[in-house]
């Protein structure tokens, strides 16, 4: 668990809003835009990653987000994985373990950025 991580987020062009909160002392619980996700750290190939899974879906896919902090914890870059590289399609955290670290220096491996700063 990253303490710093918990809290409110909005980002830099103020359009999106993010809350982030403490589930149990591996989970976090993520309110994005009027959708839940489930959060943890799954860390592959020394990349920072997050699995997050959606669960206002009925399926309750997982998707994969690299995740930086800045040094001050005042911002925060999230950057997807592209679904291209790692499919939605892939079964279990074992396989897609294995795709990450086999891309992880494909510059393909991640898709759109979004940066957030912490509200006070």
């Amino acid at each position: 668990m990253q303490e710093q991580l918990l809290g409110n987020w909005v980002s830099l062009d103020g359009k999106e809003n993010m809350r982030v909160r403490r589930l149990d002392d591996s989970t976090y619980v993520v309110y994005y835009d009027g959708d839940l996700f489930r959060v943890y750290h799954s860390d592959v190939a020394e990349m920072p990653l997050a699995s997050v899974q959606d669960l206002n879906s009925n399926d309750r896919k997982y998707a994969y987000v690299v995740w930086k902090l800045s040094d001050s914890g005042e911002r925060l870059t999230l950057r997807n994985v592209n679904n291209k590289v790692i499919p939605k399609e892939t079964k279990d955290s074992a396989a897609a373990a294995e795709l990450l670290t086999k891309n992880a220096r494909n510059p393909e491996l991640f898709g759109e950025q979004i940066e957030f700063r912490k509200e006070k």
